[in-house]
């Protein structure tokens, strides 16, 4: 009998407790980034992701405001997967998601978008 198995998020494996809120997020035109709250253990860790990874991994047509939202929108699952294995590699410091961090094997569960 074979056992189906289903892909997880990779911060299942976190020693920390991550999650993150529904909540928009936000640009910040002086860095090129959209800031984003994840919880660790309950407390709020402001994190980032930049324009750049946003432009080559999830679509964003253009490093601006609306552009960049919309890619977040559209890729914040695996966004959020990375950001949590980041956060467990810096023990809940805050991160910013640069575009090499999703090329870098092991720091998310899935491909999707």
């Amino acid at each position: 009998m074979n056992a189906i198995i289903l892909p997880r998020p990779a911060y299942e494996d976190a020693t920390m407790h991550i999650t993150f809120p529904d909540e928009a997020p936000g640009f910040d035109g002086s860095s090129l980034t959209v800031q984003f709250t994840a919880r660790v253990d309950g407390e709020p860790v402001i994190c980032a992701i930049t324009a750049e990874a946003l432009e080559d991994h999830f679509g964003a047509e253009s490093a601006l405001e609306d552009a960049l939202l919309g890619a977040f929108r559209q890729g914040r699952r695996r966004i959020h997967s990375v950001c949590a294995e980041a956060l467990d590699q810096s023990e809940g410091a805050s991160v910013i998601l640069h575009s090499g961090l999703f090329r870098v094997e092991g720091m998310e569960s899935g491909h999707d978008r």
